[in-house]
């Protein structure tokens, strides 16, 4: 849906992800933090109505063709809003999936050895990233799983790249519960993993 861009609908309740991701976390990250990306998308985008009929995605995969004077608004912001928007599909209430499906898990396995492979070297991701930002799956133009990780609320899309699988490694994701144990919310992140969500956008990208 284009702009004016809404604050869509958790797929879950508050306390869905429990106790893996706390219910506040999830209240304040989602009516706060994404609601905050998202009015100050709208707000930037309010003075430029020859971009009103474009998609949020498209804006980030046009990021160079964005006006100047809102660029790096879309970039931080825009990226927000459609990081957070996918990021609450990729998750859901823990024990609906303990596993990719297989056709899945068969191209991770293909990619990176073995699925406990891809899992420590998206972990290790987002372990390593300094400050703020994501750890991703993403599939590249060529066809290839990669793994990698962007800084603030760049996206994957900015790259050329489609995102399958994000996690969000900003202290408000997960500090409530764990604090500074960013090595704790990511291990037990694996929890609320929506392998059928990601097995979805593979397929759809893959076309």
């Amino acid at each position: 849906m284009p702009y004016p861009f809404a604050l869509p609908e958790l797929p879950y309740p508050y306390d869905a992800l429990e106790p893996h991701i706390d219910a506040r976390t999830m209240e304040i990250h989602h009516t706060k933090h994404h609601k905050t990306y998202l009015d100050n998308l709208n707000a930037a985008l309010e003075k430029h109505p020859e971009l009103h009929g474009r998609e949020a995605e498209d804006l980030l995969r046009n990021i160079n063709a964005v006006p100047e004077d809102i660029r790096t608004t879309v970039r931080n912001h825009g990226g927000g809003y459609v990081n957070h928007s996918m990021f609450w599909r990729m998750m859901a209430p823990p024990g609906q999936a303990d596993r990719p499906p297989r056709a899945l898990e068969s191209e991770l396995e293909r990619a990176f050895g073995s699925l406990d492979a891809f899992k420590d070297q998206f972990t290790k991701a987002g372990l390593g990233r300094f400050g703020s930002g994501w750890a991703w799956l993403v599939l590249a133009p060529g066809g290839a799983l990669q793994v990698i990780s962007t800084a603030n609320q760049d996206s994957p899309l900015m790259d050329g790249l489609v995102p399958l699988l994000g996690v969000d490694v900003w202290e408000h994701a997960y500090y409530l519960k764990y604090q500074w144990r960013r090595a704790d919310y990511l291990q037990a992140w694996w929890n609320v993993v929506n392998w059928e969500e990601v097995a979805r956008r593979y397929e759809m990208a893959r076309g």
